[in-house]
Parts: structure tokens; C-alpha cells; sequence
């Protein structure tokens, strides 16, 4: 740093120094505590200790900044050092296998992760044992430095979240840099899109245009300016239907269309045709609106009757153009409001689906309002009506039943279906179910998480985050367990059935695919099984409960003969998280997204963000069911590997799968899908592994963040051993923090596996960062939406 900088760090520190310490000019551990925002207060209380030089239990101004010094200028021995005083907690010089496991215990705390005693030991002995080189029973500073070195993206940026929050902000100069929207890469990777629009925005010119040019003698400006408005949004309100033809796109999807319009952006597309629609609107009714103070100074109407009345007789229904007007822009202006982001994804997705349905009267007012618009509509509005029909019909064919629920953490429901014959779709598709225990008339749309190779049941995962996933969570969790199914053995027979067909298609599962996590301070270990429900290490007896073993209703219900019975509830360890029942639910679909385009890439990355791995579960199962399809095996030892062969149904080369959690338990959504997965792919293939998978959890500290040093050095050493991740059970390495999503994307474009597709399932905010990578990168990039 130059002296000027130092100058600004000195006087930024003083400032945020001031702002802690108060009137008495000192900091004390609790003020300490709450600068330093450390969950755990050992760090805390190691970290005061070494910058408390005096021992006075307090840190004045300088005893700070030259800790802040050391840690932020200081070498990185200088930093090494303050990290091996922070391991020796009773100072003597070296640090035993007792204080290294109190750190790394710490450290499991500050990053959110929750392991069993016994895998912490594990954890200690893998660090002591490779950095106590001679065997002494003990490490010292040089052991500690050399066991370092060896993790060179550790060194790289060794520092502490103190010095973050002390150091000042840099003072860049922001390059003036083109605009997103203007670069080349963005038009190259959004040509079909943009020409679509560009050519959407001439269309309305020209509609414009030919409007006032056709209505130039009727009236005065005001006037023609009102039906050049009108007429495009004739053409608005007819076109925003086939934005939502969704069977017709899912059709198209399959045609050679899909080359050329940008079906995979209906839904954008559909948003911004309505925000037009409210703009057309809103200048129409402003040009009637002056046309009308003029039409009032030269006839006997006065302007309140020639906008609210029937009198002037303005209208080819008895005059009630004006009238319907003002009703349509009040419903427009209301319908678009509660469409809006913030409505739909705060917890309000109920307004946003009542408003929209709406669409019903605008329709009727408007070609009561216009003369022309059932011409325009009289098409694609009886292709409308046809996908309503054919979408109740289908989903009021047999008798669908959910016949097993799961409820996993965070608030997830795992909704297990009984597939009717007829319901053929493909990996990363989505539905609309209806429940009618829940809500008789809201339909809502979910992804598949099952392959289309399971025939027997569909697969929900749905997370709470609105009145009617909330509800949905509710309604199973409550306890209910009075009723007890008297076939006990026809389900057992059912499941153990399910379980071999599942076996065939995607490979046999065992039971070691493992997550770890704590609940009110308690560690448990929790294994998966086939149909993805949660259940304690050791089942035995214990599973059956007070009320014998689990059992579901089955019968005349399930066939759709018979009324739905009551459903069972299953205690698993002391929790009810599986629920075995015939509930009554109604599905409309299948609807194609963008994932359908998966099997025609070469190398695909899939990115799945929290409850968004959703379509990748599906799409997973059925790449790697179709990857089994080509594995071979060689009949003399048990060499096995994977023929390079590209046909009409999948062009894949590589698959690249990221997943990117807040906290351990969401892990355990999918944790035995991906377990299996890993267990179906040959360990040496010509060309690498098909597919890789990555996971991050965003909760845990870094690797140069000082408090997970230890902890994340000690992970990667028992994972070598084991051959297994402690978090996940995966034999993937779970990262800590967020990606790096350039030095991902730069490793992904070196392996030169052909043109990379990008698909993203999560929130909006990354999507963006995402997006902008691809097109740096030159990647497509493709988007769930609903």
C-alpha cells in the first residue's frame, strides 16, 4: 500500500473503531463479539486474547491496529503464526490431538455443519496424524506450515473476516464498459429472441401506421391516434393467448419451429406482451379521453356522458364502448399489478392466480367494446378453448391418488403419485395439480423430479414458500395415525416391487449414502431409501412404532373404484416425515420447458439452486438410465466402461451437474438419487467421467476464511481416505461457499467436449450472474420458467 492508502486505511479504521468502542475507547469481548460477527465464541475469545497484548481484557486503538496489520500487510508466516497460537489454546508451543479436535469442533459450528462425535474424531485423527510428521504425539509451528503448503488455495488468501470488516473499501475507477445489451456476445446468444422482438415491435408499427392511415377522414388527430392504439391491441390481446397455447408449444418443441422462434421464452415473451397491452391501453383511453373534450364542445354531450354513459351512443353494442372501456382499464391495470414479481413471490401466489383468471371477462368485454376483435380472436381463441377442454379431460381421467408423502427438511414435500397409463412426458417437464383436500379450484405448477423410464408412480417435490405450499405441508404433518391399514402384506409386496423395477432401471442402491446433520443439539444419521424417504441407520424393530409396521391404503381407492380412505401416518424415529395415504389430486400436463433440449447437446451443465434441482432429478435418472443402456462390461474380470456413441436420442458427450445448498440438510432432498448415480458410472472410461457432479454449500466458511482452515483441510484428508464426503455421503467433495463461476466455466470450456449448453433452476438474482458468464464464455444458456 502506498502512503496515501495507508493514510485512508488508518483513518477508516479509527472511524469504525470509534463507532464500537464509545465513550471509554476500548472494546471489550461482547462489543469484541458483534464486530467480529463470529457465531462461535471460542474464535471470539482466542481471537480478543491474541490482540489483547496487555492482558488488560480490553483492546485499545493500537493493540487493534496492529493486530489489523499483521493480519491484513503481515507475511504469511506472520499470518501463520497468529493461526498456530489460535490452535495452541494453552500456549505451550505445540498443539495436541485434544486441542486440535476443541478447533475443529468450533469450526464445524461456525460453519453450520453438524457431524457425529464419532466422525469428528475421524476428522482430527486424519489432520494430526498427516501433520505430525515425527510421530512426536504433537504439532509444532513448522509441522503446522509444511501440513499448509500442501494446500496451496489456502495460501493463496489466507485471512479472517476481522480484517475484511476493518479494511476499507477500495477506491476503484470503473472502466466505462459497453453496455450488456450492446455487446456482441449478448446479441450471438439471444439472435432468435431479439429478432423476435424486433420484428413483434415493427408488426405494431405497421398496425399502427395502417390504423390512422385507414381512419383519417372519420375523425381529427386524437381520434385516429385512438384506433391506431386500438388496433394493436387487437393484435396484443389475441397474440398474449398463443403465448399460453403451453400443449401446442410443447408440440412444437419437437418440430423444427423450435430453430426458429424462441419457444423457450413463451413466458417472458407473454410478460411482455401484457406490459404492452397496459401501455396501448393506458394511450388509448388518453386519446378517446381528448377526443371526447373535444367531441363535447360541438355536441350536446357533455363529457362525463360521453365517457360514462350510453347516451352519445358510441359503440357498436348499444353504446357501451366507453363504459367498457373504463372497465377494461381498471381490470387490465389489476391484472398486470398483481402479476407482478413481487406479488407472485412474496407469498401471494393465490392473487396472482384468482386476478389472472379475469382473462375470461376481458375477452367477453372486449368484443363487446371492439367491433373487429372477435376476428382476431376467433382462432387462436378456439385453440384456446380446445386445450382448456382437452387439459380437463385428461385430468379427470381414472382416479389419481397420492399415494405416499415425505416430508423432507426445509419444508419440502415430497409427493409421491400413482402414474396413470396414459401420462407420457420427458425428463424436465412440469404439471399443474390440483388437490382438492387443499384448495378445490387452485391448479399450480411443479416439476416432475421422476425419470419417464419409473412407470409406476410421479415424483413432487415442493417447497413452502406460499399460502398453498405452506398449506400442502401442513395438511400432511399433522399427526393422524388412529387408522391402520389391514393389508399389510399386499403394500409390502407393492413396495418391494417397486423397488426391483426401480432397481433395473437405474442400478442397484445400497444404503451408505449418508447425511449428517443436527436437530435441537442432537446429531443423527439419516440414510435414504429407494423411493427417497428418510429413515434412522438401524431400522430393525424400531420402525414399526407403537401401532406395528408401516402400512399405506390400498385397494379400491388407489384403482379409482372406490372413495379415497384416511390417511396413515409412519413415525420415524421420533419424527412423522413419511405418510403413506390415498389422497385425491388431479393433474393437467405434461409441458415441455427447455431442458427438453438437453439430449441434443453435446456438453451439458446443469445448475441447480436449493429446491431447483427439481427437473434435474428427473433429467439425471434418465441420462444415467440411458447411459446404463450403453455401458458394457467386460466378461472376463470386472473392467467396465461406457461406448462413445452418438445417435438421434442423445448426443451427449459430458454432463456436468452443480448444486448449490445454504445448509447441510438441504442435502438431504436428493441425496440418495446422487449416491446411486455416482454408484451406476464405470470408474475409468476412455474419455473421463460422463458425468461429474459439484456441490457447494454456501453457509460454510471458505477456505481462506481462518476459522474453517483446520475444519476444511481435515475434510479433504478423510475424504481421500474414505473415499467419501463427511457431509453428503457423496463420494463428491462438498465445497464450501459460493462458486467461482469464471474459473468453472473457464475449467468447463478447456475439456473441449463440444458446444456446452447451460440450464439454470433457481432464483432470478443468480440467473442473471449465470447468464452473463455464459455469454462471456460463448455458452448457451437456458432458463426453467413456469
Amino acid at each position: 500500500m502506498t502512503l496515501e492508502e495507508d493514510a485512508r486505511w488508518l483513518e477508516w479504521v479509527t472511524k469504525q473503531f470509534e463507532s464500537i468502542a464509545g465513550d471509554d475507547k476500548e472494546i471489550d469481548l461482547d462489543e469484541f463479539k458483534r464486530a467480529l460477527n463470529v457465531k462461535e465464541s471460542f474464535f471470539a475469545e482466542r481471537f480478543f486474547a491474541l490482540f489483547d497484548s496487555d492482558g488488560s481484557s480490553s483492546i485499545s486503538l493500537d493493540e487493534l491496529l496492529k493486530a489489523m496489520d499483521l493480519l491484513i500487510h503481515g507475511s504469511e508466516t506472520d499470518k501463520l503464526h497468529f493461526l498456530f497460537q489460535v490452535y495452541d489454546v494453552d500456549g505451550s508451543g505445540s498443539i495436541d490431538p485434544d486441542e486440535l479436535r476443541t478447533v475443529l469442533k468450533s469450526c464445524l459450528r461456525e460453519s453450520a455443519i453438524s457431524l457425529p462425535e464419532e466422525k469428528l474424531d475421524d476428522l482430527t485423527l486424519a489432520l494430526f496424524e498427516s501433520a505430525d510428521k515425527d510421530n512426536s504425539g504433537s504439532i509444532t509451528f513448522e509441522e503446522l506450515k509444511a501440513e499448509l503448503e500442501t494446500f496451496p488455495e489456502v495460501m493463496e488468501n489466507l485471512t479472517i473476516s476481522a480484517a475484511n470488516w476493518l479494511k476499507p473499501p477500495q477506491s476503484e475507477q470503473k472502466k466505462r464498459q459497453t453496455p450488456r445489451y450492446l455487446t456482441p456476445a449478448y446479441w450471438h446468444n439471444n439472435t432468435r429472441k431479439l429478432l423476435f422482438l424486433c420484428a413483434y415491435v415493427c408488426l405494431n408499427l405497421t398496425l399502427f401506421t395502417f390504423a390512422i392511415w385507414q381512419h383519417q377522414q372519420e375523425g381529427g388527430l386524437w381520434y385516429m391516434i385512438a384506433k391506431g392504439f386500438g388496433q394493436c391491441l387487437n393484435f396484443n390481446c389475441t397474440f398474449i393467448v398463443v403465448l399460453m397455447l403451453r400443449r401446442c408449444i410443447t408440440w412444437l418443441r419437437t418440430t423444427w419451429v423450435v430453430r426458429i422462434f424462441p419457444l423457450d421464452q413463451n413466458i417472458l415473451l407473454h410478460q411482455i406482451v401484457g406490459y404492452a397491452i397496459l401501455c396501448f391501453t393506458l394511450l388509448h383511453t388518453t386519446a378517446h379521453t381528448f377526443n371526447f373534450v373535444n367531441l363535447s364542445e360541438t355536441t350536446d354531450y357533455s363529457f362525463w356522458e360521453y365517457l360514462l354513459t350510453t347516451r352519445p351512443g358510441v359503440g357498436w353494442v348499444v353504446g357501451t364502448a366507453s363504459i367498457t372501456g373504463v372497465i377494461l382499464q381498471v381490470m387490465i391495470g389489476l391484472m398486470v399489478f398483481c402479476s407482478s414479481t413481487f406479488v407472485r413471490r412474496s407469498g401471494h401466489f393465490e392473487i396472482f392466480y384468482w386476478s389472472h383468471l379475469a382473462y375470461v371477462l376481458v375477452w367477453a368485454l372486449l368484443v363487446v367494446h371492439c367491433a373487429n376483435f372477435w376476428k382476431w380472436f376467433v382462432v387462436p381463441g378456439v385453440a384456446f378453448i380446445l386445450e382448456k377442454i382437452v387439459g380437463i379431460t385428461i385430468s379427470h381421467m381414472g382416479g389419481l391418488y397420492i399415494v405416499e408423502v415425505n416430508l423432507l427438511p426445509s419444508k419440502v414435500t415430497h409427493l409421491v403419485i400413482k402414474r396413470p397409463q396414459f401420462f407420457h412426458f420427458k425428463p424436465g417437464d412440469y404439471l399443474y395439480i390440483n388437490i382438492p383436500d387443499i384448495a378445490k379450484y387452485e391448479w399450480h405448477p411443479f416439476t416432475i423430479s421422476s425419470a419417464p423410464e419409473q412407470p409406476e408412480t410421479l415424483w413432487l417435490h415442493i417447497r413452502s414458500m406460499g399460502q398453498w405450499t405452506n398449506r400442502l405441508f401442513e395438511f400432511f404433518r399433522q399427526p393422524d395415525s388412529q387408522t391402520v391399514s389391514s393389508k399389510r402384506l399386499a403394500n409390502s409386496l407393492r413396495n418391494r416391487r417397486q423397488l426391483k423395477a426401480q432397481e433395473e432401471l437405474f442400478g442397484p442402491t445400497n444404503s451408505n449414502g449418508t447425511v449428517a446433520y443436527n436437530e435441537d443439539k442432537a446429531v443423527e444419521l439419516t440414510m435414504y431409501r429407494q423411493n427417497g424417504s428418510r429413515t434412522p441407520l438401524d431400522p430393525g424393530p424400531a420402525l414399526q412404532g407403537p401401532q406395528g409396521p408401516p402400512s399405506e391404503h390400498l385397494g379400491q381407492a388407489e384403482r379409482g373404484e372406490g372413495p379415497p380412505l384416511k390417511e396413515v401416518s409412519v413415525k420415524l424415529g421420533e419424527k412423522e416425515n413419511t405418510r403413506f395415504c390415498n389422497i385425491k389430486c388431479h393433474v393437467d400436463g405434461p409441458y415441455g420447458t427447455p431442458t427438453r433440449q438437453i439430449f441434443a447437446s453435446e456438453h451439458a451443465v446443469l445448475i441447480g439452486a436449493g429446491i431447483g434441482i427439481t427437473p434435474f432429478a428427473s433429467i439425471l435418472q434418465s441420462i444415467m438410465y440411458r447411459y446404463r443402456q450403453r455401458k458394457q462390461n467386460c466378461p472376463n474380470c470386472n473392467y467396465s466402461w461406457c461406448e462413445n456413441i452418438k445417435d438421434s436420442e442423445m448426443k451427449l458427450r459430458k454432463v456436468d451437474f452443480i448444486w448449490i445448498n445454504r445448509d447441510q440438510k438441504s442435502f438431504e432432498w436428493f441425496v440418495s438419487l446422487l449416491t446411486r448415480l455416482e454408484m451406476d458410472q464405470a470408474d475409468e472410461e476412455p474419455e473421463g467421467r460422463f458425468l461429474e457432479m459439484h456441490m457447494y454449500m454456501t453457509s460454510a466458511l471458505s477456505k481462506n476464511d481462518m476459522k474453517a482452515i483446520g475444519l476444511q483441510m481435515a475434510l479433504d484428508l478423510l475424504a481421500k481416505k474414505e473415499k467419501r464426503d463427511s457431509i453428503t455421503g457423496l463420494r463428491t467433495r462438498t465445497q464450501p461457499g459460493r462458486p467461482e463461476w469464471g474459473k468453472v466455466f473457464q475449467k468447463v470450456s478447456e475439456e473441449n467436449k463440444g458446444k456446452v449448453h447451460v440450464f439454470y433452476c433457481g432464483a432470478p438474482a443468480l440467473a442473471k450472474i449465470i447468464k452473463a458468464q455464459c455469454e462471456h464464455f460463448g455458452f448457451t444458456f437456458n432458463k426453467e420458467n413456469f
